[in-house]
């Protein structure tokens, strides 16, 4: 059987691929063998990705909520959007769950030619991080050879602004992408020294693996069961991750943003149950 990719390209259907997506929630492999039974008794030969996409999530959502809400996490990260500044918001959250203190500069920095919007500053073990968050609203959208040469060039600049008093030193230069680069950009990325942290890149600690590692989803994953003024309120509060929400109590959580102590309660039970789902594995 095949199956229609996003790229419009048809492919053998690889089971081993969807289960492995599924365990990635947190899920065991009899679940997810059970949801690959399930989603084969249905499909059809020339079955589009995005349809068996879908049809996993529906069968995840029969046998357990949680890893239905984690399996949405790809859908949740375009939810960040469309501009990208939720996105750079949610990426300063990730990096500060991995013990950087990272924040989204208001100011611009003066390079050595010209000022620069920084997407996000993470400093760690006295090194100072420069990164680009490229949000990217389509699957099949790529980071390219031109982005990744227009990032290294505003990181040159900046460390030429920082050598003549301008700006202050920066150590390192990253991409962090809810999409794929292209093969040139990955070439002339690792040529540079460039971090490049993509969908599925690099293969040890790509995006997906430094939101799994410790549940760090955020609370977009939530999108069939919150509603999106819901999510907006959560958002202007710089509440992005669901293990943010769970650090309020519902009076608290209802003072900070626009929700009703009730409703308040509800959003931080189903956090957490999408945070400790993988102690209740199925």
């Amino acid at each position: 059987m095949e199956v229609i990719k996003f790229d419009g390209t048809r492919a053998p259907f690889d089971p081993g691929r969807v289960r492995k997506s599924v365990m990635r929630t947190g899920a065991s492999r009899k679940l997810a063998d059970e949801v690959v039974s399930a989603i084969q008794g249905r499909m059809h030969d020339g079955m589009r990705t995005k349809e068996i996409y879908a049809m996993v999530r529906e069968e995840l959502e029969k046998r357990n909520v949680c890893f239905a809400c984690r399996y949405n996490l790809r859908d949740a990260l375009l939810k960040l959007g469309p501009a990208g500044y939720k996105f750079e918001k949610y990426v300063a959250s990730i990096l500060r769950a991995h013990q950087y203190d990272a924040h989204v500069p208001e100011e611009e920095y003066q390079g050595s030619c010209v000022l620069h919007e920084i997407d996000v500053i993470a400093e760690k073990d006295g090194r100072r991080v420069f990164i680009e968050a490229k949000f990217r609203n389509d699957y099949r959208d790529v980071v390219n050879l031109k982005d990744t040469m227009a990032t290294w060039s505003r990181f040159l600049d900046l460390v030429d602004g920082a050598a003549v008093g301008t700006c202050p030193h920066f150590d390192e230069c990253w991409i962090v992408t809810n999409a794929r680069f292209t093969e040139r950009a990955a070439q002339f990325g690792t040529c540079k020294g460039i971090h490049m942290i993509g969908w599925n890149t690099p293969q040890e600690r790509s995006f997906a693996q430094l939101v799994d590692i410790v549940a760090l989803y955020p609370v977009t994953v939530l999108t069939d069961h919150v509603t999106q003024s819901e999510l907006e309120s959560l958002s202007d509060q710089g509440i992005m991750l669901c293990k943010e929400a769970i650090e309020f109590d519902p009076e608290n959580l209802a003072a900070r943003t626009d929700l009703s102590p009730k409703r308040s309660a509800e959003i931080i039970d189903m956090c957490r149950t999408v945070v400790d789902g993988d102690k209740k594995r199925s």
